[in-house]
């Protein structure tokens, strides 16, 4: 369920005032990640790596109270789910967008993304979930290996958003460059911070 709610009523009133009509509210910040445990989890049990890591990207986010609300036009509106999106490339070769619900259970996430990119692969249909979700955007451009990107500001998808490339080997561990976007009404730089180092610490985690 999402509702509006008076931005006077949150603890994000000030950065209304201050970023709701900025010429650009996007920040992005810039973090490698070691991604060692995932490649191998990956690996030994032939799952996805992208599946694995937008699990850990909605567990980083849950707990963070500043993902649940969301400039939306000129209101913010507050979100009781979180949904991971994923970009997935179709039968026709081109590419569609799929919005997961995110839960805690790894299991559960990983059966509802294969079932869902699949159809969306297979019927080049957007599935679309921002009436009911905020939704985390995710795009892995696995044909280049990149330090970051800065996305658009285009005053109407303001969902927070990360872009990644191939992940690096250095000896027997494994890096992965992650750019974070996110619109300056929604949070901070501490509560983005808060969210990267939470992203670490479920990736270093999952079992």
């Amino acid at each position: 369920m999402v509702r509006e709610v008076d931005p006077k009523q949150t603890n994000r009133a000030a950065a209304y005032e201050l970023w709701m009509k900025a010429p650009n509210p996007m920040v992005t910040f810039f973090k490698t990640v070691e991604i060692t445990n995932l490649v191998r989890i990956s690996r030994k049990k032939q799952i996805k790596l992208n599946l694995l890591l937008g699990w850990c990207i909605g567990r980083a986010a849950s707990p963070v109270k500043e993902f649940y609300l969301l400039p939306v036009g000129d209101r913010l509106l507050q979100y009781e789910k979180l949904a991971v999106n994923t970009i997935v490339k179709n039968k026709n070769g081109e590419v569609s967008s799929c919005d997961i619900e995110f839960t805690d259970d790894v299991k559960e996430y990983g059966r509802r993304y294969r079932k869902y990119t699949g159809q969306v692969a297979k019927t080049c249909q957007d599935r679309d979930l921002s009436d009911d979700y905020m939704v985390i955007g995710t795009s892995a451009i696995l044909d280049a290996e990149i330090d970051g990107a800065v996305g658009m500001n285009s005053g109407i998808f303001n969902n927070p958003f990360l872009i990644w490339g191939r992940y690096r080997r250095k000896w027997f561990r494994y890096f992965l460059p992650i750019s974070f976007q996110f619109h300056h009404t929604q949070m901070d730089g501490a509560h983005a911070g808060r969210f990267l180092a939470n992203l670490q610490k479920e990736i270093n985690g999952l079992k």
